[in-house]
């Protein structure tokens, strides 16, 4: 089934009267409210409902305030927003009801909407720099395992069941968060996983929601066109172990920030590590790798084990999933039912969309695809592919365009410590001169003082035949960067490009079958 392209909403939302909600928050009005009801809230002029409560906020570009008339066009029945945006919004015939601080106010007002305050359903939340997705892939797949639907949202996608739409943030506004979890309980899941990026905590995407059981993964090099330095980086992430945010969390300490995270943290914590000499609450260590699948063993201090595996390369993977096991445990599911279902499936039954997700066939080299575009990221793959690699490794990526430029020295100095072969491609130049992008990551690849052979090609769809043209049996290529999406974007345009479906033209025009073609 195809993805959605507008946000989910609930089919039965109970109507709340707008009088309530501006004497509830005690906000201000400029025209009549009387018998005036709301069915949803949106940010959006292009996602406005019948019914809707349209918010003008500050843009990067416009303030929303300018909109209002596309939003009554719409179906808009009053508008939300500032003292700047009620003297912007003109001639919109709707009741306009202004507040300052709007944005910190918003998640609760959504949640107020959507009626999604109260929490009924038992929902997770995931952040840290890398690993957020595949941890809700792998808290969601395990929960199917155990016999338990659930609604998820990540990078990748917004989903319930087989209902799916495209995302455009990590994740979404709260606006559009509040409606999905109404959506989610509306459907009547058993469970709900989200992923939290740090942008979520600074900007109130989650405000209006109290998680049960929260994780962390790492904290790397990322998002410093966001914030300043890893201290500010890092107390964005630490906003989501409050009492406000969860009841309680699990915290991967293979890292000095998930040590201070343990320590910090203003709810209760359990501990996880893969660290033979760091004393935790668990801990798990790989028994197997192969290029398909990792295994590994999870260990309690009391004495409970539990062996599985997952089919996606890398010690990271294992690091996710260990992850998402115990969050289930302090969730309330007992470990030994979590290991019956393990046993009974062969390990997790997953695909994670474009997290080192392998597209070739059994003929020729391995090709990876993943979302990997940080620093750390890169080594991780990178050391997880030559465990489990008898031949040469090459790496194809790019970087992002109008986005952290800090990082792209590493990627490439990592790259060329970690693969044999370098080919540095286009990615998402965005409004950047895609030259100067290559330019960096070429410097610093060149400055690690390894043997790899860099090659520049700026065209990702020649860098990909390249590679496969150059690798042999026994060899593995990972694209990294791209992963799930499905454009790029040059000169502020998207253009249609779906790296995994590339990959597998390349391969075709080899003459290699990719996974899952004869």
């Amino acid at each position: 089934m195809g993805a959605e392209t507008r946000s989910m909403r609930p089919e039965h939302q109970q109507p709340r009267s707008l009088t309530e909600l501006i004497r509830h928050f005690d906000f201000q009005v400029q025209s009549s409210t009387a018998d005036v009801e709301i069915t949803g809230i949106t940010l959006s002029s292009k996602d406005v409902r019948d019914g809707d409560l349209f918010v003008g906020l500050p843009g990067a570009r416009a303030h929303g305030a300018r909109f209002a008339a596309d939003a009554r066009a719409a179906g808009a029945v009053a508008i939300l927003t500032d003292a700047e945006g009620a003297q912007l919004v003109g001639d919109s015939l709707l009741p306009v009801v202004v507040t300052e601080d709007l944005r910190s106010k918003l998640g609760s007002v959504a949640a107020w909407v959507y009626g999604t305050a109260q929490g009924a359903v038992p929902t997770f939340g995931v952040t840290g720099t890398n690993g957020k997705t595949s941890v809700v892939y792998l808290l969601t797949t395990l929960l199917r395992q155990l016999g338990i639907s659930s609604g998820l949202s990540t990078t990748a996608e917004r989903r319930i069941g087989e209902r799916a739409i495209t995302s455009d943030l990590t994740t979404p506004e709260s606006p559009e968060l509040h409606a999905l979890l109404a959506c989610m309980a509306e459907a009547q899941v058993g469970a709900i996983a989200l992923e939290v990026s740090a942008q979520a905590l600074s900007r109130h995407r989650i405000d209006g929601v109290v998680f049960d059981v929260v994780g962390f993964t790492n904290l790397s090099h990322d998002h410093f066109d966001d914030y300043e330095a890893f201290e500010d980086y890092f107390q964005a992430k630490a906003q989501l172990f409050s009492p406000e945010r969860a009841r309680r969390g699990v915290v991967l300490i293979d890292d000095e920030w998930g040590i201070r995270l343990a320590s910090e943290s203003q709810v209760p914590v359990t501990t996880l590590t893969s660290s033979p000499t760091t004393r935790a609450d668990w801990r798990f260590e790989i028994t197997h790798e192969t290029p398909r699948s990792t295994a590994f063993r999870l260990s309690a201090l009391d004495g409970r084990t539990l062996e599985t595996s997952v089919p996606v390369m890398g010690r990271f993977m294992a690091s996710n999933a260990a992850l998402a096991i115990v969050m289930l445990v302090e969730a309330g599911h007992a470990l030994d039912d979590i290991a019956t279902v393990l046993g009974r499936d062969g390990g997790f039954d997953i695909v994670i969309p474009g997290r080192a997700e392998i597209v070739s066939g059994e003929q020729g080299p391995v090709v990876y695809v993943d979302y990997g575009h940080t620093p750390d990221a890169f080594e991780g793959l990178l050391s997880s592919l030559q465990a489990v690699t008898p031949g040469k490794v090459f790496m194809v990526f790019g970087a992002d365009g109008d986005r952290d430029t800090t990082k792209r020295h590493a990627m490439g100095a990592i790259a060329a410590r970690g693969a044999d072969v370098v080919i540095i491609t286009d990615f998402h130049p965005r409004t950047e001169d895609p030259a100067v992008i290559r330019r960096a990551l070429l410097e610093g690849a060149r400055s690690a003082g390894s043997a790899a052979e860099v090659v520049e090609e700026a065209d990702p769809q020649l860098a990909m035949r390249l590679a496969i043209r150059l690798a042999t049996d026994g060899d593995a290529i990972l694209y990294a960067g791209p992963g799930h999406e499905d454009y790029r974007e040059v000169n502020g345009v998207h253009l249609d490009y779906n790296a995994r479906e590339d990959v597998r033209a390349a391969l075709r025009e080899a003459g290699l079958p990719p996974l899952g073609e004869n």
